[in-house]
């Protein structure tokens, strides 16, 4: 039997909230991608050329630190990794929890969270390199409020 972790960060909790019904929906572990130095509501005006978040998306290589790890990644055959769409992809965050981990022939799922953007192909592209020898499935955005009954019906098509 195949083991799932549903992993996520969330800036604001809307992600959160989507990620613990996701993990309810496919019974799956949960893990939370915490930063080292959370995001303040000025760190997210995206609006804000020079605000943390703005910074961040224009350095592809930046990487924010993040704290604690999943115990045993290896467990895992299907990680859920969540996030809220930042600049029509994922946080850069994403990259960094990805890349400390061997996630060789795992499926990495991606979702996302957005109250106005779209799922982009941009987005798996923006993480294919941190998760190359996994099998890296298209991702989906979904709005605050999917429900558990529509989350289930999307993890059973995977």
């Amino acid at each position: 039997m195949s083991k799932i972790l549903v992993s996520y960060f969330s800036a604001t909790g809307t992600t959160k909230a989507l990620a613990e019904r996701l993990a309810k929906a496919a019974g799956a572990d949960i893990f939370e991608i915490t930063p080292v130095c959370p995001y303040t509501a000025a760190d997210l005006e995206w609006r804000n050329p020079n605000s943390r978040s703005s910074l961040e998306m224009r350095d592809v290589s930046s990487r924010p630190q993040i704290t604690g790890r999943v115990g045993e990644i290896s467990d895992y055959d299907t990680i859920f990794v969540g996030f809220p769409i930042w600049w029509y992809t994922a946080p850069t965050i994403i990259n960094t929890f990805l890349e400390q981990y061997d996630l060789s022939e795992k499926k990495v799922v991606p979702f996302a969270t957005s109250g106005s953007s779209d799922w982009t192909k941009k987005a798996n592209d923006s993480l294919a390199p941190s998760c190359a020898d996994a099998n890296l499935v298209m991702g989906k955005r979904f709005t605050a409020n999917a429900s558990e009954n529509e989350l289930k019906q999307w993890v059973d098509t995977l």
